[in-house]
């Protein structure tokens, strides 16, 4: 009997396998091409106009290996091509406002993946990656309340503006987008010493003879996804930005939750449409700030309102400083939280205070 069952059961095996296999045979998967057909490159490729040698065996080994590095991180290349549409409007019309060449939007997903909050060791933040003193020489505006390297709209227009002065000393976009990455001083010194013109016979740091290769491998599968197995329909991009515009004068430090209300949505929304305001509050002074679509019309009259009601509950006083005084005995003093007493003032990093000085405090 045992013998029986046993049998049986391996006739049903077989014949389930083989039931599986015939089902197989009608399963056609979404394509996806191998890695080795996806990587060859048989047709001319250039870089903003410029010709990219692959009869180099050197420069197609370099563009292969970081063909390979993107598309096998699929997730990643999703999440780019999803964001595109998002955030290439914009650039493609300023660079084409200024006569410059299309390719050069790529830099922003090799440099960010087109997330504001992207950052580097070396302190670069934003969209393009500005480090303070380039970004601040671009017309950026940056402190401890606003950092304009993470707003998209400015941070583009500095990008083009750079890249252009970049390409009017090197003469070349690839040698202008090199420079971007390892600086001009840098390149400058390096085309001296080397006595080359030639991006692609520099010796240069790692990251940025790979630069290149990647801005090329980022465009290659951009400008044809399904060839890499990309298969996206028209409603799997993200939508473009919109929103309205306001601009508004504060007397003094302001919450930003003021004007989450006056916009009638909430404080998440205003801080993703505004990346560039750092904290919880605006200072003094004269901001444009971004709001949703549609809130615009009635913003002004809703926030002179909750304004006007937020200062009369919290009153401003100023405390002049005496010797021996110290934030947080002035905080405990006023029942107010040091961070607050320190966000009010723009107090620096060393958060250091002097007899005589005034500090603002609301109660």
């Amino acid at each position: 009997m045992k013998k029986f069952i046993l049998l049986c059961l391996i006739i049903l095996s077989l014949t389930s396998k083989n039931v599986l296999a015939e089902g197989a045979k009608d399963f056609v998967p979404e394509a996806v091409p191998s890695l080795l057909s996806a990587i060859r490159v048989d047709e001319p490729l250039n870089f903003c106009g410029e010709p990219v040698h692959l009869d180099n065996a050197d420069v197609r080994e370099r563009l292969e290996k970081e063909l390979l590095l993107i598309l096998w991180n699929r997730p990643q290349v999703i999440l780019w091509l999803k964001r595109s549409t998002r955030y290439f409007p914009y650039i493609e019309r300023t660079l084409a406002q200024n006569n410059m060449p299309e390719d050069l939007k790529y830099i922003a997903v090799v440099e960010s993946a087109l997330l504001d909050h992207a950052g580097s060791p070396q302190g670069a933040v934003g969209y393009w990656q500005f480090i303070k003193q380039t970004g601040r020489r671009y017309g950026l505006f940056i402190d401890q309340d606003i950092d304009e390297r993470r707003n998209f709209f400015a941070s583009t227009k500095a990008a083009a503006a750079y890249l252009q002065d970049l390409y009017d000393l090197f003469g070349s976009w690839t040698l202008a987008a090199a420079a971007y990455n390892v600086g001009e001083d840098r390149l400058q010194n390096e085309k001296t010493n080397q006595k080359v013109d030639n991006y692609y016979n520099f010796h240069l740091p790692t990251e940025t003879e790979r630069y290149i290769f990647k801005i090329i491998a980022v465009k290659l599968i951009f400008s044809d996804p399904s060839r890499y197995g990309f298969h996206l329909l028209k409603e799997d991009y993200y939508q473009p930005l919109t929103f309205d515009r306001v601009r508004i004068t504060l007397p003094g430090r302001t919450p930003l939750y003021l004007v989450a209300q006056a916009s009638g949505t909430h404080f998440k929304q205003i801080k993703d449409l505004n990346p560039e305001i750092m904290g919880g509050e605006l200072p003094k002074g004269t901001h444009v700030i971004a709001v949703p679509k549609g809130a615009g019309a009635s913003f002004h009259a809703q926030f002179s309102k909750l304004a006007e009601k937020w200062r009369q509950e919290y009153k401003m006083h100023i405390y002049i400083v005496k010797k021996g005084d110290s934030l947080s005995t002035i905080a405990e003093q006023f029942n107010v939280t040091l961070p607050a007493l320190i966000a009010w003032n723009d107090l620096g990093p060393d958060n250091l205070i002097h007899p005589g000085e005034k500090l603002v405090i609301y109660q």
